[in-house]
């Protein structure tokens, strides 16, 4: 399997030289692979997993990333044992998700911070980082400029 790091760190300017992810790609890149993550992993098929990365901070918020047996558990008074069943889940995808957000920001995790809503299916967690990735600002795409429509001349 190709590593989504190598993918994102070949991308190269005009002039050759290798350009740093920008701060969304790698946002992106995250959200695909939780994505990917839950499917393979849990059989969740997520609507939304959204990633905002705040300098050594990583926010992910999953929409409908409750399992269905969490649900029904829950739908039928048996809320503790919904939370525990959750909990035991986040435990079990604890390191795949570090492993994750390493590969992909070339940093380490050093703290994850795990909830989920039931009724809602929303799940929140926070990454502390061992330390802010490098990104590259999204304004320095390239050094040539872009072709521009020529002046109408005046009559």
């Amino acid at each position: 399997m190709l590593s989504i790091k190598k993918i994102l760190l070949s991308i190269k300017n005009m002039t050759g030289e290798t350009l740093e992810p920008t701060r969304g790609k790698l946002e992106r890149s995250l959200s695909q692979g939780i994505q990917a993550l839950y499917r393979s992993q849990l059989g969740q098929q997520t609507s939304q997993a959204v990633c905002h990365l705040l300098d050594n901070k990583l926010i992910i918020v999953i929409q409908n990333g409750v399992t269905q047996p969490e649900k029904l558990l829950a739908d039928n008074g048996q809320q503790d044992l919904a939370l525990q069943v959750r909990s035991q889940l986040e435990s079990v995808l604890e390191l795949q998700l570090k492993e994750l957000i390493k590969e992909v920001l070339g940093v380490g995790v050093t703290d994850l911070l795990s909830d989920a809503t039931l009724e809602t299916g929303r799940t929140g967690t926070i990454a502390i980082l061992e330390s802010a990735p490098k990104v590259r600002d999204s304004s320095s795409k390239s050094t040539t400029q872009p072709k521009t429509q020529p002046e109408p001349s005046e009559s």
